[in-house]
């Protein structure tokens, strides 16, 4: 590690910047200026850290697109002082800013690694020093004077994914994100196993571009059986809805009733998007594998292929932020913009 490396901690909240009173024992945001003395185990890391906070820290639950601006806007006026940027987060959504970060941050040369912590940091059992440490340390590594990482990514109970291919699975144990269509980048153990083939390449001749603009009139909506015509309908006619991500059985499988793909037939006529994405934790979507699923490749629907849905809903906000032309959006999205999907 370069001695004079730079991270920048962003806390936007979230359960690793809390910590419980003594005296009344509820949770209370942490005075993030005073890092150091929290865990003065950061000294021992061969790095520089500054810090930065939302002015108003915010649960994760709270999270939406301004937000995102934010977190994007402090990585972009800091890019030239700062080697890598750890951003503490809320675990809830922490899949959906990673995915979002990562179409925002084009060219992205430095790495940006989203951590948290499913106890607060002055608990007795947290798990927030290992993952902020480890994340803090991930975040410096360089080589030949170049980050080795130049991604977003997620770090959380001794594995960095790639952000947007992750889900959170578990609400209670420290193990709490998969990545369940790509390895994990890096292993921490004794030593840090780096998965160096795995890693996004970028060109870092290239200037940082910093997108800003979602369209947030989109939806995510999980077929089941059973599922009323009325209910459906009424949801693909919503005034000024532009995309769909439907989450279908299988690899894309979804009814054939003629009232279900009359309706989604008559939704892309009228310029909305469909993307198809699997309700299943692994595996991809391949329409027309099956009959079910022959109808919606023929109508054109979108394949997310084997992107999660925190990745699919967030592309779909971007590009349509993006004004991605109608007669290019389908194979825009189909293709990897970020390693999203394989």
């Amino acid at each position: 590690m370069n001695s004079r490396t730079k991270i920048l901690l962003i806390y936007t909240g979230g359960t690793i910047g809390m910590q419980k009173d003594l005296n009344s024992g509820a949770l209370k945001a942490f005075n993030f200026s005073k890092l150091l003395q929290k865990i003065p185990e950061l000294k021992q890391l061969d790095c520089e850290i500054e810090t930065l906070s939302f002015e108003k820290p915010i649960d994760s639950s709270d999270m939406n697109p301004s937000h995102w601006i934010s977190i994007s806007g402090m990585i972009q006026s800091h890019y030239e002082a700062f080697d890598g940027f750890v951003v503490l987060h809320g675990s809830d959504t922490m899949s959906y800013t990673a995915s979002a970060l990562s179409f925002m941050l084009e060219n992205l040369a430095k790495p940006v690694i989203l951590t948290g912590s499913q106890l607060p940091i002055g608990d007795l059992r947290t798990d927030a020093k290992e993952n902020l440490i480890t994340a803090i340390q991930i975040a410096s590594l360089q080589q030949h004077n170049k980050a080795v990482i130049t991604e977003v990514c997620l770090y959380f109970e001794y594995k960095l994914y790639r952000g947007n291919r992750t889900t959170k699975i578990n609400s209670e144990n420290f193990n709490a994100f998969c990545s369940p269509n790509y390895p994990a980048l890096v292993e921490s153990g004794v030593n840090l196993n780096l998965k160096s083939d795995l890693f996004l390449t970028n060109d870092d001749s290239k200037d940082l571009i910093v997108h800003t603009s979602f369209d947030t009139n989109v939806v995510i909506l999980k077929m089941f059986p059973g599922m009323s015509e009325s209910v459906f309908t009424a949801i693909l006619n919503i005034p000024n809805l532009k995309g769909i991500v439907l989450e279908t059985y299988g690899a894309g499988n979804a009814t054939t009733d003629e009232w279900f793909i009359k309706a989604l037939t008559q939704a892309i006529e009228s310029g909305k998007h469909i993307v198809n994405v699997t309700q299943c934790l692994t595996g991809t979507v391949n329409m027309g594998q099956y009959e079910t699923s022959s109808v919606l490749k023929q109508i054109g629907v979108i394949s997310a292929k084997d992107s999660t849905t925190e990745a699919a809903i967030t592309k779909l906000m971007f590009l349509l932020g993006q004004n991605t032309p109608p007669n290019h959006f389908k194979t825009v999205f189909e293709t990897s913009l970020r390693g999203e999907m394989t």
